[in-house]
């Protein structure tokens, strides 16, 4: 028996669908335990692209029962669309293969317009690249205590009375403050009772669950969203997403002790890139950023936005190394940098005469960061057909060494491309 957290290091977008896919055919379970739709995972399986933005993407795989956590916030229509792609594709999702917790938040409309109109509201200044699925407001109205969990909708009464409240505060705000359309009780109302009906089979303790796969030696993988720098309390405030994405909330997120968690993998995309608004120190302005980007398809899975490209950031690793109690590094997207003659890895950050070996907590002095560079040859070898790290070019592993001597952690999985099998396994963190 072992539990496996898997997180990303950065700001996002490292990989990690494609590594959890790895990881599931040596586990049981799979639990998304934090964020919404505004995260997404791609897999190339059999030259087919999947998608996920909800459903664990261990779904994949018909003899493994997946979960979706109290820590996650739920789109219902979302869901549902995930739901019949899968079916569509020959892999029904049943309630012996998904089971959603009763306590996870819904999205409801409300939130989607008030996430769109309070960004468009901001200066662009201080735009947050927020991506208008409701994820932010829905977690707000989690934490004042207002939130609609997924399990209301087993209870009509509840669910009205608690829907009839928050529209009439939500479009107060629409109107007033926003200037903007109100949303309709009665239409929400009954798109919802539609949503109950498809979802009550599959609703249940996932923590209950967990604890019984566990006291039974079932093998549980959890599954994060985002990165690191995204994590509400320990990112680049407030350029961040809503919810914790470091892998303490693997527990708190699902439900399950924390004494129980054997290692935690840490994602860690062989260069950097990031998303949307806020502070990136080694971002790239020029032709290399450029070709970055381009190798390695850097555009988000659920915008479609371009990503912004730079050299791997090692104060960024180190963060998440320390935050994240990470056992081993799955390097990803090391192909992407075949044909580079040099490469960089920033070591420190200086502003203001000092010098920075963690991100700054002040946003402000973040922003002026200037990465100091460590200079690591590069190789012009393509990589994607290697399956042994022993026929990597001597470049490529000697840049993996200095990676795992950096942050004193080493690598368990090294990506060479996108496909399943373009990925070396070192070492099985379930073994």
């Amino acid at each position: 028996m072992a539990n496996v957290v898997v997180v990303g290091t950065q700001w996002g977008d490292e990989g990690k669908g494609k590594i959890v896919d790895l990881l599931t055919r040596y586990a049981d379970y799979v639990v998304r335990f934090q964020g919404g739709n505004n995260a997404g995972h791609t897999l190339v399986v059999e030259g087919k692209q999947f998608i996920f933005h909800l459903i664990p993407s261990g779904i994949l795989y018909e003899n493994k029962k997946c979960m979706i956590g109290n820590g996650v916030v739920i789109d219902p229509d979302v869901l549902l669309a995930e739901m019949q792609e899968l079916a569509e594709n020959g892999l029904p999702v049943t309630p012996e293969r998904l089971m959603i917790s009763e306590n996870a938040h819904l999205i409801m409309p409300y939130h989607k317009s008030l996430d769109l109109n309070q960004e468009a509201a901001l200066k662009s200044s201080k735009k947050i690249g927020t991506t208008g699925r409701g994820i932010g407001p829905c977690y707000e109205d989690k934490i004042i205590r207002k939130g609609i969990k997924i399990g209301d909708l087993l209870d009509e009464d509840l669910f009205k009375d608690k829907l009839k409240d928050n529209v009439e505060e939500k479009n107060f705000l629409l109107t007033k403050r926003l200037n903007s359309e109100p949303v309709s009780f009665e239409d929400i109302y009954s798109q919802f009772q539609v949503f109950a009906e498809k979802l009550a089979p599959f609703l249940g303790n996932v923590s209950v669950e967990l604890d019984q796969g566990r006291k039974g030696g079932k093998h549980i993988l959890f599954e994060g969203a985002q990165g690191t720098q995204l994590d509400i309390d320990h990112g680049t405030y407030p350029f961040v997403t809503s919810s914790n994405t470091v892998a303490g909330n693997a527990c708190t997120g699902s439900g399950f002790g924390p004494v129980h968690i054997d290692a935690v993998i840490g994602i860690l995309k062989a260069y950097t890139t990031r998303v949307g608004s806020g502070p990136f120190p080694s971002e790239l302005f020029d032709e290399t950023g450029d070709q970055l980007q381009q190798k390695g398809g850097e555009f988000g899975a659920t915008t479609g936005r371009k990503r912004r490209c730079g050299w791997l950031d090692s104060v960024v690793a180190n963060d998440a190394i320390r935050l994240n109690s990470i056992t081993g590094l799955a390097i990803t997207k090391l192909d992407v940098l075949s044909g580079q003659s040099t490469l960089k890895i920033a070591t420190s950050y200086e502003a203001d005469g000092k010098e920075f070996k963690a991100m700054p907590s002040n946003i402000r002095i973040t922003e002026k960061v200037k990465p100091v560079y460590e200079d690591i040859s590069g190789w012009q070898e393509e990589i994607d057909d290697v399956r042994n790290i022993d026929d990597l070019p001597k470049a490529a592993r000697d840049y993996i060494k200095r990676i795992e001597d950096i942050t004193e952690t080493p690598a368990v999985i090294i990506s060479v491309g996108p496909a399943r099998d373009e990925t070396l396994l070192l070492k099985n963190p379930f073994t």
